[in-house]
């Protein structure tokens, strides 16, 4: 049995612009309805995991479903929140500070690891996410043997650490890196 984890391609919103932190909620909330650009090639791992699949699962966000899509045309994904991205948390209103949105969204993401969950879950519950979300691939690779995961970059991980914890096979960490490919397995 495998379970592939692939992480979206680059995103269309690509609006660097500096901003204050009410501007970057309006951003995150572009980002989240953005799909992605087409590549004129794809990782080999990602393309040949795709044609393989049995099932292939994404997120309800617009860049996972056109990832798997782009990925395998010919694919009818099954669509599920549960595997959505970690959100990141909100700022009160701070006067004066423009940042670009990497940078909010880097220091946005070590408050949120550092326990500052303002209006999105806590890394407890991300946790516990993560775990049923590994649960409910293994259930899906049980009766299908193998199984695309079309997701985010940080969920991913989360879901590669619980199935490593679960004695699955693979690398420690899924890449980070669009349109990358991490395949983790069990023997029966």
């Amino acid at each position: 049995m495998e379970i592939s984890l692939i992480r979206h391609g680059k995103s269309k919103h690509v609006d660097n612009n500096l901003m204050n932190c009410m501007e970057f909620q309006g951003w995150v909330e572009k980002y989240d309805r953005s799909g992605v650009f087409e590549e004129k090639a794809y990782p080999s791992l990602a393309l040949e995991k795709m044609a393989a699949a049995n099932l292939v699962i994404t997120s309800d966000l617009k860049r996972t479903i056109e990832s798997a899509s782009l990925l395998n045309p010919h694919i009818k994904a099954i669509v599920d929140k549960l595997y959505r991205e970690v959100e990141l948390p909100v700022l009160p209103r701070i006067a004066g500070v423009k940042l670009s949105p990497a940078s909010w969204a880097v220091m946005l993401r070590c408050l949120w690891f550092m326990g500052y969950s303002r209006q999105c879950e806590s890394i407890a519950r991300a946790k516990q996410r993560a775990k049923l979300a590994a649960e409910q691939l293994v259930k899906q690779a049980e009766d299908h043997h193998s199984v695309v995961l079309v997701g985010h970059g940080f969920f991913n991980r989360f879901i590669a650490k619980e199935l490593k914890k679960m004695g699955w096979e693979g690398k420690r960490k899924s890449s980070a890196k669009h349109w990358h490919c991490t395949t983790y397995s069990l023997t029966i």
